[in-house]
């Protein structure tokens, strides 16, 4: 009888887990057996019961890389929010993990679709955008081009529309054409207009969970991952969000002042380059108290 019962104890444990929404990072997939795959599996083995969906754009993991680099972030995010309103077994909630890039589009999805984010997990996020490419493990002439595009056009509605760095590319020596020529990340930071609903969605969440690697080489500055920014018209000190003016507008724009007092914002670090950890951390860090 106790056989049983335990049994039935741990079904319904199985039952009862809230599902868990992962949007990789560029050049990666939905589910790469050596990234994103293996990180669903050991999810799925820590949380009995748990429903796991990996995000894909396009019809193929192919595609999928491909949108990674080339593709209109707003598309992705409405794409994304069309899938997860549709999931019949994500419609009562569900925890949100992106990596690098998919966690600021994680992030518009709180912001601007409506859907029952918990808790959102950031591993490396770019949220205040990115200033310099300069680890690249892709071909160099693609490396190149990419670092051509970012430099001189980024803000060229034709890089804008199709080039999906260029859309997070954040330079503080031209702020002004920043915030005007931005199309994904002035828009989902409420820095061209102020959207009431980006602020509902964000401020919404039980918590937003973002960890910076502190030997990040990917991410520059790796400050962006807690919102952190060269301060505008240099590029060599930082501003950390509660000195921004972001955080300290009067408006609150995305909420982040008052999530902060709230408790829900949860600043983490891990020792190790871009997306660098260990099972154990992640377990201690991340499932155990936010996704159990």
């Amino acid at each position: 009888m106790l056989r049983i019962i335990l049994i039935i104890n741990l079904f319904s444990f199985g039952l009862g887990a809230t599902p868990i929404v992962l949007w990789h990072g560029m050049g990666d997939s939905c589910c790469n057996p050596l990234s994103l795959g293996s990180f669903a599996k050991h999810l799925e083995k820590s949380i009995p019961g748990v429903y796991v969906k990996s995000l894909q754009l396009g019809s193929n993991v192919f595609d999928d890389v491909l949108h990674g680099f080339f593709m209109d972030s707003n598309e992705q995010v409405r794409q994304a929010c069309e899938m997860i309103l549709n999931d019949e077994r994500l419609k009562d909630g569900y925890n949100a993990i992106g990596f690098s890039q998919g966690s600021q589009f994680l992030r518009a999805v709180a912001q601007q679709c409506g859907t029952k984010m918990q808790n959102l997990i950031s591993f490396g996020g770019q949220h205040q955008g990115i200033y310099g490419l300069p680890k690249c493990f892709y071909p160099e002439k693609l490396c190149n081009y990419m670092r051509l595009l970012l430099n001189k056009f980024a803000y060229q509605s034709w890089v804008q529309n199709e080039f999906v760095q260029a859309q997070y590319w954040h330079d503080p020596l031209r702020e002004k054409e920043y915030v005007q020529g931005s199309h994904f990340l002035a828009e989902i930071n409420n820095e061209r207009n102020f959207n009431k609903t980006y602020r509902k969605g964000l401020t919404s969440l039980k918590n937003f969970v973002m960890v910076k690697f502190l030997n990040d080489t990917m991410v520059v500055p790796s400050e962006s991952s807690w919102f952190g920014f060269y301060t505008p018209g240099q590029a060599e000190n930082i501003t950390a969000l509660r000195d921004s003016r972001l955080y300290k507008d009067n408006k609150d724009r995305l909420g982040l002042r008052q999530m902060d007092k709230e408790g829900k914002l949860k600043f983490l670090a891990v020792e190790g380059d871009h997306l660098h950890f260990r099972v154990n951390w992640i377990e201690e860090n991340i499932i155990k108290p936010y996704l159990k």
